[in-house]
């Protein structure tokens, strides 16, 4: 028998930790084999039993969630998966943690104590399990310390646009990503220069609240510029858009039939996640030529954007999925490979240089 992840859980709710045991070892392959009243207590227990997970709450008396994940990651690194409450503030501690080392989170429906948190049942046990198979991976990579050699030399805009004005046409680069995603997109974004020519749409599954302050973090790390999507807003070449949570952001054409600008909308209202990877890269696929648009499916769970990988390949499209050597969670990557929707297959560190090298030709700059 397959050895069982084993779980520390700290939350300083009694009931929080009931529902969050109860949840976890509902799964065979997932013991609790402790909980934690606070911050303390987490750090003691981490260095006692050395577990494979820790699940921590932000808000903890005696030591705070963020204080402890710091002492852990220092003296007893493990994978930790933050469970935070659902709010703007709740965001921000949140990507602190991710900055901090956090694997990955689970936002709270309704606050501190949950009482709908049952209802995350399946994106808890994934993220547990995920955060496992990190281990393996990821123990040692320090959240968002990985940064491009040298410093981040951030140009205004109308240097960024003397940069790009040498690539003749536009090309639009979509990448859909779910668990894992924020330290995976932390292997790929920064590492792209201030010059390059595509304009950026990250779809990454996550909350509402959470996308702006998402964005405001990469931001500072990026050399292009990131700004969450807004209805109506060009899309640019040199940028990264980062998709609203609860929305699904869509490109249209504008009235001139020239740029591109995008559309927050919430059809198909039956899509499974808001935003859609799917419906993103359709738009795309609709308007613009369909050489000019890249394909990137990163971790996550699920088949989303892997119909739209085949559409982008079938149209001349280049696609790229990340392979399982470094996916924290080998679905959607695996779904596009699978149908045929994957040109290229590699680990997150070298989609960035694929990115560039591939991208630039798309554009196909002119030299003077």
């Amino acid at each position: 028998m397959e050895k069982k992840i084993r779980v520390l859980v700290a939350d300083d709710s009694a009931f929080m930790r009931r529902c969050l045991k109860d949840i976890l070892e509902s799964e065979e392959d997932i013991e609790v084999i402790d909980t934690a009243r606070d911050g303390r207590e987490a750090v003691e227990k981490t260095i006692k039993l050395y577990p494979d997970v820790v699940t921590l709450d932000i808000n903890m008396p005696n030591m705070d969630g963020l204080t402890a994940l710091q002492h852990i990651m220092s003296i007893a690194p493990c994978p930790v998966v933050i469970v935070s409450s659902l709010t703007t503030e709740g965001a921000l501690t949140t990507f602190e943690a991710l900055e901090l080392g956090a694997f990955d989170f689970v936002a709270k429906p309704g606050g501190t104590v949950s009482l709908g948190i049952k209802q995350l049942a399946t994106e808890i046990v994934t993220k547990v399990r995920g955060a496992a198979y990190s281990k393996k991976k990821l123990i040692g990579r320090a959240g968002f310390s990985r940064k491009p050699a040298g410093e981040i030399k951030r140009h205004n805009e109308h240097e960024r646009i003397n940069e790009v004005k040498n690539f003749k046409d536009e090309v639009v680069v979509v990448i859909g990503v779910s668990t894992g995603g924020p330290k995976t997109l932390m292997e790929i974004l920064p590492y792209l220069p201030s010059d390059f020519p595509g304009a950026v749409l990250v779809v990454q599954h996550m909350p509402p609240t959470f996308t702006e302050s998402f964005a405001k973090r990469l931001d500072h790390y990026c050399n292009l510029p990131v700004k969450e999507a807004s209805d109506g807003a060009p899309v640019k070449p040199g940028t990264i858009t980062i998709a609203k949570g609860g929305w699904h952001l869509a490109v249209e054409r504008d009235s001139a039939n020239s740029g591109l600008r995008m559309r927050l909308t919430n059809q198909p209202e039956e899509a499974l996640y808001k935003p859609s990877v799917n419906v993103t890269m359709k738009s795309v696929i609709e308007n613009v030529n369909g050489r000019n648009i890249v394909g990137v499916l990163l971790t996550g769970m699920g088949d989303d954007g892997a119909d739209m990988m085949v559409e982008i390949r079938k149209r001349g499209g280049l696609t790229i999925a990340e392979s399982e050597e470094t996916a924290v969670v080998y679905g959607m990557p695996k779904a596009a490979i699978e149908r045929g929707g994957a040109e290229i297959i590699a680990p997150a560190y070298k989609i960035s240089d694929i990115l560039i090298k591939k991208v630039r030709e798309y554009a196909r700059v002119t030299h003077k």
